[in-house]
């Protein structure tokens, strides 16, 4: 299915659609406004002075075009044969007293919720998107990891120091990712080379990267909605390798001392593993030989037939969430998908959970016992993470579900092509891809259908209120 971007033209649909996006916010039990005392202990929080100042390093942060909440700032460098790669993150646990207002609305939150007509942000905009986010030309105070990586990208050391930092450089992913092609100097030249280097250890750990291509609500300059499909640029996918080391290095040290969070997930059984295969060789590109990270990172962008092998892979990255321990590790700690221990701690400005992450792992990397507050609501963490990624899911999902209702409902009567990606229901209904407007949707589908098959199937209604659509075979 070619990857387009779909519009809406302003119409009474475009009425009935914002309506109903607006309604699901209110329905998704989240809460939208902070409270005054909140909004209050946020404007005044000032963290002490860092005693490390890095304010010499030339940082940059590299994300989506527009972002305000910036997490995250590196500083790439190369040392002899290997690289030194600095990872400042926001220093989030600065900023928040524990049990003030502020920890109580972000307990309450989990996680940035992202809808179409807005943001539902974890923290006020005066802490998230201003003191402090990693902003450029301004003091910061951070939580910087040092990488020392050999020549292979292998890490050889790493230590986390508090310090203030001064980013010199805002870039987003498209424009950079442009420059680094044109061969311009940037801040991330070293990017693409380390990225590759992270890229290939992870091939050989055994980890696998799912990369489906984003699906994003975006409201366009008009007031309409569209839905925008894109696979990630090779950038975002050299700097996730940033994060992703990160991860595992917070992991590391965690797991050393026996106190910490981290992200799990299990890994696919065996009956998984043949339901996939099969779907491969259904669509007509048969996974035989290797692991099954190598064959997803082997798929062509170009191929049609990439996102249903891709909608049929995401079966095998299902079961992620958190384990909290204190005292003792638990048996089963590793992310499955990353092959090793992991654990969040790079967006504490969007994440609840990076918060304790980073706070442990502050006193764990300066040889002092991790934080009262830390430790004594370790356990409910992987509750509160489990909630708000709920909550999220609902919203994404719901979300999308409505825009295509919107996107098909000038079809209805109409009969449509359609790619069925994966058979449900004992095979009499499928998850099927509509390439334009490009849509995904469930119909039922004639006996004996495979997934891969390009079906016709007549639009019956649409519901943009609720997001249902209802198709029925072409007689």
């Amino acid at each position: 299915m070619p990857q387009r971007r779909s519009h809406i033209a302003p119409s009474a649909v475009q009425s009935e659609l914002a309506a109903a996006l607006a309604a699901l916010r209110e329905e998704l039990d989240a809460p939208t406004e902070f409270s005054p005392e909140a909004l209050t202990e946020a404007s005044l929080a000032a963290p002490a002075e860092p005693g490390l100042d890095l304010r010499d390093v030339e940082f940059a942060t590299l994300d989506p075009a527009g972002s305000m909440d910036l997490d995250q700032a590196f500083h790439l460098a190369r040392a002899g044969s290997g690289f030194v790669v600095r990872y400042a993150i926001a220093d989030v646990p600065a900023f928040v007293k524990p049990g003030g207002a502020v920890d109580a609305a972000a307990r309450e939150r989990g996680q940035t919720l992202y809808a179409a007509d807005g943001r539902i942000p974890l923290h006020p905009a005066v802490l998230s998107e201003d003191h402090a986010s990693l902003l450029p030309d301004v003091d910061r105070p951070a939580l910087v990891w040092t990488f020392d990586l050999a020549s292979d990208g292998a890490v050889s050391t790493f230590r986390l120091e508090r310090a203030l930092i001064r980013s010199r450089a805002k870039l987003d992913y498209v424009t950079t990712q442009q420059a680094l092609d044109r061969g311009d100097d940037s801040p991330a030249s070293l990017l693409q080379e380390i990225g590759e280097l992270r890229i290939a250890i992870e091939q050989a750990r055994g980890g696998a990267s799912l990369n489906m291509p984003d699906e994003e609500v975006i409201q366009n300059d008009d007031g309409t909605y569209s839905i925008e499909r894109a696979h990630a640029l090779p950038i975002e996918e050299w700097n996730a390798q940033l994060s992703l080391m990160t991860g595992m290095a917070a992991a590391e040290l965690m797991v050393t001392a026996q106190v910490g969070v981290l992200r799990t997930m299990p890994a696919p059984d065996e009956k998984s593993f043949d339901a996939f295969r099969h779907q491969t060789e259904a669509l007509g590109r048969p996974w035989t030989t290797g692991e099954y990270g190598e064959y997803l990172r082997s798929l062509d962008r170009e191929d049609p037939l990439t996102l249903p092998v891709l909608e049929a892979a995401a079966s095998l990255f299902r079961g992620a969430g958190y384990v909290s321990f204190d005292g003792s590790v638990p048996d089963d700690i590793e992310q499955a998908a990353i092959a090793a221990p992991y654990a969040h701690a790079t967006a504490p400005l969007r994440r609840l959970v990076d918060r304790w992450s980073l706070a442990i792992c502050l006193a764990i990397a300066q040889g002092e016992e991790p934080p009262a507050w830390a430790r004594e609501s370790l356990h409910e963490l992987p509750e509160l993470m489990q909630t708000s990624s709920q909550r999220a899911s609902r919203l994404n999902a719901e979300t999308i579900n409505r825009v295509e209702a919107a996107l098909l409902t000038p079809l209805v009567g109409s009969t449509i092509e359609a790619t069925v990606i994966e058979l449900r229901n004992g095979g009499e209904r499928a998850a099927i891809q509509i390439a334009a407007p490009a849509v995904t949707a469930t119909a039922p589908v004639p006996a004996g259908t495979k997934p891969g098959e390009v079906i016709s199937v007549t639009l019956v209604r649409t519901d943009i209120s609720t997001g249902e659509m209802e198709f029925a075979l072409k007689a």
